[in-house]
């Protein structure tokens, strides 16, 4: 990929001029989506080149059997995969009989925009065929908002040069496969074709899971613009329909077909009324008509913007990669269905199965609590709680007792079904960060009675699983927690690991702390949460004994709380040394070698640090800063934003903005080369936190907002909005001034160091 294909813009993502060598990384970056379904920027006409083609829908899974070559008790039974859904945006494209292929005639004057600040992609380019007939085609589509089971799309082709026949063969393919099928398996099963006037359905049921989607298409002809209709012939097959309508064009006309498309499915419809849903919808779309769909399309994304953006002055770059970030976690949650999550790679590509994985809590709560409605991050912890019996399960399985909960590090429906092991059974630290986001969320909302509804008991069941996990080492005389992966996955099966052992400790006192809260000022649950749970005092006493007693490893030498036991075996080299011919070293090195090198993947003490920053000073923050800073190799996208919030936060300003624009233009650069595969859609509200956390230095510990708004050098200014306990608070930042704009009616209360501030009702506090 080259990496400067990307044209610098303020609200758009642009590609000027057709690369062959680029198609697969640009179907990944102009990805399009409205949190139920999304699609990878996938050509509609036919192309016969490389490509990856992608649609998906929220919450459609199956259950792929894991592959591997042992198994072990407790091994998860599947790995859980997002399934590419039935195309439904193909549009074959024939010019007096020769298909359209961008692979095979020339091509001139390409240019593809993603405009985000209104929600669609475009296309335009001109085609030179065989027989050097010329056409122009434009085409224009978005997934809706307001109509969250509907996509649209406008296709116009411009006879330039010619008179002659242009044919439009849409079509609905049910027939996909996914990329990462372990097995080369079909997914879905057909159960029914059906045609229509200009319409068309295909009824399709997952293997196994037996999830039911309705794909749809309805279609519609323009003729320079105005309404027309044509005769078509039927193409059906066993698990595709497709409409063929053949029209004379003169020299200069253009010919645009629009297309609805989508689909409906089994977790929001009874299946026998999945047939009629899409109809309806689609029906219901096209008496709206594209444009007027259009117009609503860009009013809602006006309405997310108000809130979400944040406005950098001074370098385009950084001002295009923090919108990007922004629009693709919109794309992919809209915080309606607390039913659905947030995978890795959102709807723009298979890797990592579409899964929910710990970066949900850890990374993603921050940002939708702060740029939506409270209820939103509230639906994020309730899809945990809705799954807490299968984290009990999930922990049985492993051999924990008396209601332990081993929160999945993969799933889909709370089950496990991570297929490395040094994953599933290790990398434990996910429990903590289930913990750490109810804190987050009733700290920064002061929404408290989510612990007695929901929270309180999964915290009693995640204690359980830390008391158990522990062990007392009569060496050490401490509790330590052996064979454990941290956040760092270049070390596996270490024994210690700062993280999950400080993580452990402050999740024990958290429920605690919650527990007695609860007991005086919330009889009533307390008492069924006893009740429920069977929680005696003495459990509480012998939780309380492993995290008053535990075991963190540090080096008197370095002062430094150490990643492991054992960390100083390894050779300390700084990646500053390492040849740039063998980065990424997850591509170029076997793994053995990694498991023994001294390089971090990511943040792993430093992620402690970031999380409980108010109980460290900043010369400890530093001195742990400059001792793991430069034995990380950033190869985990979840890396760079917590090293850019830190490096603010101990005055390393070249070093935040480094690591910024690393966090930021991760996909748009393609830092570790494989933006062919998909986005990295939940590192993103790590982006959001570099700007927000990072440089506006916004903390809420201990239910106070403060701020310490620092700048980095290249800008002129910077600007970001955030929903606090319902009112809307505007931060202003420019290398002379700050201001606090408030766009509420009730006054907020801040804190700039020590100092409290109040920004009263629609006021402006410049400091």
């Amino acid at each position: 990929m080259n990496i400067d294909y990307i044209v610098p813009n303020d609200w758009s993502i642009i590609e000027d001029g057709f690369n062959k060598e680029d198609v697969t990384s640009s179907e990944s970056l102009f990805s399009i989506g409205n949190g139920a379904m999304g699609q990878r920027a996938n050509f509609e006409e036919k192309y016969s080149g490389e490509t990856f083609q992608g649609s998906y829908i929220g919450g459609i899974y199956y259950p792929d059997k894991t592959r591997v070559g042992w198994w072990k008790n407790g091994y998860p039974e599947y790995f859980a995969k997002v399934l590419n859904a039935p195309n439904w945006i193909g549009i074959g494209v024939k010019v007096n009989g020769e298909e359209l292929d961008l692979n095979a005639c020339k091509v001139s004057d390409f240019r593809r925009e993603l405009n985000m600040k209104e929600g669609w992609l475009s296309r335009t380019f001109k085609a030179t065929m065989s027989d050097r007939e010329e056409i122009q085609v434009t085409s224009i589509r978005f997934l809706s908002l307001d109509i969250n089971e509907v996509g649209a799309i406008k296709y116009s082709v411009k006879a330039l040069n010619f008179d002659g026949e242009v044919e439009f063969t849409p079509y609905l393919d049910g027939g996909i496969v996914n990329e990462d099928s372990n097995y080369d398996e079909f997914f879905w099963k057909i159960k029914d074709i059906q045609e229509g006037d200009n319409d068309a359905v295909i009824l399709s049921e997952t293997l196994k899971t037996e999830f039911g989607v309705a794909t749809g298409m309805k279609v519609d002809f323009q003729l320079n613009d105005d309404e027309v209709s044509f005769d078509k012939t039927i193409l059906k097959e066993d698990k595709s329909i497709s409409y063929q309508y053949k029209t004379r064009v003169n020299k200069g006309d253009t010919i645009s077909m629009i297309k609805f498309g989508g689909y409906c499915q089994s977790m929001n419809h009874p299946k026998e009324k999945l047939i009629e849903c899409s109809q309806k919808t689609l029906q219901k779309a096209f008496d709206l008509g594209f444009d007027t769909l259009l117009e609503m399309q860009k009013k809602s994304w006006a309405k997310v913007w108000e809130t979400a953006d944040i406005i950098i002055e001074g370098d385009v770059k950084a001002q295009q990669a923090i919108r990007f970030n922004i629009f693709q976690l919109n794309q992919t949650y809209s915080g309606e269905n607390s039913r659905l999550n947030i995978g890795p790679k959102g709807f723009t590509g298979e890797k990592y199965g579409g899964s929910t994985y710990w970066d949900t809590e850890a990374y993603c709560i921050p940002f939708y609590m702060s740029t939506k409605d409270k209820d939103v991050a509230r639906n994020l912890l309730k899809y945990r709680h809705n799954q807490l019996g299968k984290a009990i399960e999930n922990a049985e399985k492993l051999g924990f007792k008396n209601g332990a909960a081993l929160y999945p590090m993969v799933t889909m429906n709370g089950e496990e079904c991570h297929n490395e092991w040094e994953i599933t059974f290790e990398e434990i630290h996910r429990n903590g960060a289930m913990i750490y986001a109810i804190y987050n969320y009733v700290n920064y909302t002061d929404d408290y009675s989510y612990i007695p509804e929901y929270g309180m008991e999964v915290m009693i069941a995640v204690a359980r699983f830390w008391h158990q996990r522990a062990t007392w080492s009569e060496d050490k005389n401490k509790y330590v927690i052996l064979g454990v992966t941290g956040p760092n996955e270049y070390e596996n099966n270490i024994n210690n690991n700062f993280y999950t052992n400080y993580l452990a400790k402050w999740c024990i006192e958290y429920a605690v702390e919650n527990l007695s809260k609860l007991k005086d000022e919330y009889a009533d649950d307390f008492a069924r949460i006893m009740s429920l749970t069977k929680l005696s005092d003495s459990e509480m006493e012998s939780w309380m004994k492993v995290a008053d007693n535990m075991y963190f490893p540090y080096s008197e030498k370095h002062e430094v709380y150490l990643q492991q036991d054992g960390f100083l075996d390894k050779e300390i080299i700084p990646v500053s040394q390492l040849p740039k011919s063998e980065r990424p070293i997850n591509q170029k090195w076997s793994w053995d070698r990694i498991l023994r090198s001294c390089y971090i993947k990511q943040a792993d003490v430093l992620q402690g640090f970031y999380m409980f920053e108010d109980r460290f000073d900043k010369k400890t923050i530093e001195k742990h800063f400059d001792f793991y800073e430069p034995i990380t190799v950033h190869e985990s996208s979840l890396s760079p934003c917590i090293h850019s919030i830190l490096a603010v936060s101990i005055d390393r300003m070249p070093k935040a903005y480094e690591q910024y624009l690393r966090t930021s233009r991760l996909d748009l650069d393609d830092y570790n080369h494989e933006v062919h595969e998909g986005l990295h859609i939940t590192s993103m509200a790590g982006t959001w936190m570099s700007i927000v956390q990072g440089f506006g230095g916004m903390r809420n510990f201990d239910g106070k907002l403060s701020f310490n708004p620092q700048i980095p050098a290249e800008w002129t200014s910077y600007s970001f909005k955030i929903n606090f306990r319902g009112s809307t608070l505007k931060v202003y930042k420019s290398q002379t001034e700050c201001k606090f704009i408030n766009e509420s009616d009730k006054d907020v209360e801040i804190y700039l160091g020590d100092e409290k501030i109040i920004v009263s009702s629609n006021k402006l506090v410049q400091v």
